[in-house]
C-alpha cells in the first residue's frame, strides 16, 4: 500500500476530515455531509416524537387530557438536536447550521399540526411558532458557541 493511501486511511485524518470547516470542502463532500445532517435531525424528531401531537382524553369519556409527548422524548430530541447543532456550528456558516438543524423538524411539526385538525379552536398555528422559535433559538447559541471553538483553533494554527 502507497503512503498516500495509507495517511488518508490513517485515524487521525478521519478527524480532521470530519472536523474541517465544510466551506472550504470539495462540494460533493459539502452536501453530503450536510444531506447527511439534514437527514439525522428529521430521523431524531421522527424517533423522539409522536406523529400526532394533539392531546387525548385519558380514558374514554374523561375531562381530562393527557398529551402524547413525553419528557424522555423531548430530552432526546433536545440533545440530538444540540449535537448537530454543535457539530454543524463547528464546521459550517451559522445560517446552515440553522437551516439543517431546526429546519427539518420544524417542517415536520407544521405538516403535523396541520395534518390532524383540532375540533376545537385551532391553537396550533401559535403553538408551531413558539417552538420553532425555541427550537431556533437554541440551535444557534450553540451553533454560535461552538464557532468559537474554531476561531480559536484555527488562530492557534
Amino acid at each position: 500500500m502507497s503512503p498516500r493511501i495509507r495517511q488518508r486511511m490513517s485515524p487521525r485524518m478521519w478527524q480532521q476530515n470530519l472536523l474541517t470547516p465544510l466551506p472550504g470542502d470539495p462540494p460533493l463532500r459539502r452536501w453530503t455531509t450536510r444531506a447527511l445532517g439534514a437527514g439525522l435531525a428529521v430521523g431524531a424528531y421522527l424517533l423522539c416524537l409522536p406523529w400526532d401531537l394533539r392531546n387525548r382524553p385519558e380514558t374514554p369519556g374523561a375531562i381530562n387530557e393527557t398529551s402524547p409527548v413525553t419528557a424522555l422524548g423531548i430530552a432526546a430530541l433536545t440533545v440530538a438536536m444540540l449535537s448537530l447543532a454543535a457539530y454543524f456550528g463547528y464546521r459550517d456558516r451559522l445560517g446552515w447550521a440553522l437551516l439543517l438543524v431546526a429546519g427539518p423538524p420544524a417542517t415536520l411539526m407544521y405538516v403535523s399540526f396541520n395534518s390532524h385538525p383540532a375540533p376545537d379552536a385551532a391553537v396550533w398555528p401559535l403553538a408551531w411558532g413558539f417552538f420553532v422559535l425555541v427550537m431556533g433559538a437554541g440551535v444557534l447559541a450553540v451553533a454560535g458557541f461552538a464557532r468559537l471553538f474554531r476561531a480559536s483553533e484555527e488562530a492557534s494554527r
